[in-house]
């Protein structure tokens, strides 16, 4: 099998696309573009982030709140974790260190490579697997807890399959907590000014984001749900859900965070988070 030629880079070591477009884009084409997209923009994204996201620490969104504050896992000592869309995996190795059985997985292999050597330098190794959160190469009911803090749900096209893989391997009583983009910022535009609030396009077109290269290939996707298709995917997975968070802004933090920011925080919300159980 002949291995995808590297993105080109920007000036900011992220992937510089040639094009950008709304347009359908399935599961399969997702999940092969933003693989290859992570990879490539892991050490970028770490340069200009893993000061704020920690080696040890577990952040539910820009806005600054944090599970040790919020404690929407409950005490998760003795329990096994599985944690979808880790990145280098600050959370999960948080929960190690919170006396978790943790297990934690990601798309990118970029990723997991950092995630893996912060393992070894913090002394806090958890198991690493590399899969697609939409077949989860798991045995059913083998986790207690399954959370996911900006981790894959907004790329993936068929979020309804990802939640019923996390229903089908969580325990009967068992919490699935997610933060995910809130989807008010979608109609908005990418701009940590509030000068730029300004609606222009529709909430309600759920058309992805795509990123091409120059061959028109796609290179990145992004997917769009209104807070209702949150809602009822969540019900179709057969979970029940027992709150919806939108943080606000943490009180003197200074982080800006692409489109987040101290002044923008203030106004609207950047992040929407799913506290849900598994019945029975």
């Amino acid at each position: 099998m002949d291995t995808p030629a590297a993105l080109p880079l920007d000036g900011d070591g992220y992937p510089a696309p040639s094009g950008v477009l709304r347009r359908p884009a399935g599961a399969a084409e997702s999940a092969r573009a933003n693989r290859r997209w992570w990879d490539a923009a892991a050490p970028a994204y770490l340069a200009e982030h893993g000061a704020d996201l920690g080696d040890v620490d577990f952040l539910w969104g820009p806005e600054g709140l944090r599970e040790a504050d919020a404690h929407l896992l409950g005490d998760v000592a003795g329990r096994r974790v599985l944690e979808v869309g880790c990145g280098s995996a600050p959370c999960a190795r948080w929960l190690r260190r919170a006396g978790a059985e943790v297990v934690a997985l990601d798309l990118s292999a970029g990723m997991l490579a950092r995630a893996a050597e912060l393992g070894r330098t913090t002394g806090l190794a958890v198991p690493l697997l590399q899969a697609d959160a939409g077949a989860l190469p798991l045995a059913g009911a083998a986790f207690d807890v399954v959370c996911s803090a900006f981790g894959g749900l907004p790329f993936v096209a068929d979020v309804e399959g990802v939640l019923a893989e996390v229903a089908r391997v969580l325990r009967p009583g068992g919490r699935f907590v997610a933060s995910v983009n809130h989807p008010f910022r979608w109609p908005l535009p990418d701009s940590p000014d509030p000068a730029d609030l300004r609606v222009t396009s529709s909430y309600f077109d759920r058309t992805p984001y795509v990123e091409t290269d120059e061959h028109g290939g796609t290179v990145y996707v992004e997917h769009h749900r209104t807070v209702g298709d949150w809602v009822r995917a969540v019900v179709a997975a057969g979970l029940v859900l027992t709150d919806l968070l939108e943080p606000e802004w943490t009180p003197g933090r200074t982080q800006e965070w692409g489109q987040w920011s101290p002044a923008r925080g203030a106004l609207v919300p950047g992040t929407l988070v799913l506290v849900c159980t598994r019945p029975g």
